[in-house]
């Protein structure tokens, strides 16, 4: 771990959705970090937008990791042609709308070799994450759509991709890479009841276990003391803010290092607040 861990700050972990509804909500574990521990005080659901637009505007301070693709490949926006800084592209792809922003990766991908249609981020290579242009499946691309703008407006700070308020923080979260450490290739969760399984809840519950027992401490530097039942949500969306929180919390104790970025950051495509992202380490 880098850097000091601090005395008490408020750690939000935020699993995010391009279509928020009553049956698809944003879900955010609030968290208290003092004195190298992690606890979850609260949990809140949002199905809209504007209550996200609210959390971020409420005033500081807190760092909050958010589960969807902060930025594009470098590769792609030299290809399209789209402004040359973060706050240009992102406003740029808002102002296409989100269909002429759909139609305009896709109309990229049209004619391109398979293999070479949808660029990955240097931190996505790292971390085995999609591209962040995908839109079907896991539309990770209509993530990027409808939360990086949300970001830009909202004026927060994005360390290494935007300087803002110094009081409210965010950081790009990707609970998987953390849930990847305990079950390798195992799945966890499932939107679709159909699928859901007692194998997902079991897998949840050996990643729940395996935080209590402080697994996490030799890489992360701290502790989670957690009350809820988190691993009885078969989305697995409770135990994703959680694991953002975790990851948000580790680039809040490496603030005085860059917030744990690797050194060779690339302030156009952003990066993951992830140890093993910092060291280039695959798992």
């Amino acid at each position: 771990m880098s850097g000091a861990l601090v005395t008490e700050m408020e750690i939000i972990g935020i699993d995010f959705t391009s279509s928020p509804c009553p049956n698809k909500r944003f879900t955010a574990v609030y968290c208290s970090f003092t004195d190298g521990v992690l606890r979850p005080e609260k949990i809140e659901l949002w199905d809209s937008f504007i209550s996200l637009e609210q959390a971020l505007l409420r005033p500081g301070p807190w760092i909050a990791g958010i589960d969807f693709p902060f930025g594009q490949s470098r590769t792609l926006i030299s290809n399209v042609g789209w402004p040359n800084s973060w706050a240009g592209y992102v406003t740029y792809a808002n102002s296409l709308g989100k269909e002429g922003y759909r139609a305009a990766l896709n109309a990229y991908k049209a004619n391109r070799p398979e293999g070479d249609k949808e660029h990955r981020r240097q931190t996505d290579k790292v971390a085995r994450s999609i591209s962040p242009q995908k839109l079907h499946y896991t539309p990770v691309g209509l993530m990027f759509f409808e939360g990086a703008f949300r970001l830009l407006k909202a004026g927060v700070t994005i360390p290494h991709v935007q300087t803002g308020d110094p009081d409210r923080v965010c950081v790009e979260a990707y609970p998987a890479l953390l849930a990847r450490r305990f079950l390798g290739q195992r799945q966890y969760k499932h939107d679709s009841k159909k699928a859901q399984s007692e194998d997902h809840h079991a897998a949840r519950l050996e990643i729940m276990e395996r935080i209590d027992r402080g697994d996490l401490y030799l890489e992360f530097g701290f502790r989670v003391e957690n009350s809820f039942r988190l691993t009885d949500d078969p989305t697995g969306d409770q135990l994703d803010a959680l694991l953002c929180a975790i990851q948000a919390a580790w680039a809040w104790t490496c603030r005085h290092n860059g917030y744990g970025a690797p050194p060779d950051v690339d302030p156009l495509e952003g990066w993951i607040a992830e140890p093993v992202c910092s060291k280039g380490i695959r798992l």
